[in-house]
């Protein structure tokens, strides 16, 4: 039961985007189209799920030990940087198409402050290995979920008469915002 609360709350209740707001600038970059996003997302899900299982280990085995806690931002930042380097190494070779698509926004999963975020939020939570992983999964998924359902509605937007004055930028945030309300409706769930 424990497991289904987290799933469930990293997912609807806290999500990162809608009520953490981490992560925002690709939320609102790469959320153009949908095929985009559902890479991106991707993408997210695999680095968060990656890195928080890097850091949960360095901040275990080496900064506890060694009393280097005080070192977790900076070496956070160095894992994240160097799984976002290999993917994007990765997915250059496999899928061009994707990392054309996804051009200047793979890079800034680095800066992603989603991914630190959840990395630095699993040791403050003192989640176990176990428990750690499956919070940084559902807290990707969450993100994931965001980006695709803001995606989808802007692509709808686009095919509106919106107001000139409101198109691009104005109409998104609002939308991201009337979205945000929607999660909070899960608040009541755990």
């Amino acid at each position: 039961m424990e497991i289904f609360i987290i799933i469930v709350s990293a997912i609807f209740v806290n999500n990162i985007v809608f009520s953490q707001f981490w992560g925002i600038c690709p939320f609102l970059g790469v959320s153009n189209k949908t095929s985009t996003a559902v890479g991106m997302s991707g993408a997210v899900v695999f680095v968060i799920t990656l890195a928080t299982l890097v850091t949960f280990l360095i901040q275990e085995y080496v900064l506890n030990p060694l009393h280097l806690e005080y070192l977790q931002t900076i070496s956070f930042i160095l894992v994240i940087a160097s799984l976002v380097q290999m993917m994007e190494i990765i997915l250059k070779k496999i899928t061009p198409s994707l990392y054309q698509a996804l051009g200047v926004f793979l890079p800034l999963i680095t800066t992603n402050c989603a991914v630190l975020g959840v990395a630095i939020m699993v040791i403050q939570q003192r989640f176990t290995l176990g428990g750690s992983l499956i919070f940084a999964f559902a807290t990707a998924i969450g993100y994931g979920l965001a980006l695709i359902l803001f995606a989808g509605l802007r692509e709808q937007m686009e095919l509106s008469d919106t107001p000139k004055s409101m198109r691009g930028t104005p109409i998104a945030l609002i939308t991201a915002g009337i979205l945000a309300l929607a999660f909070m409706g899960f608040s009541g769930l755990v």
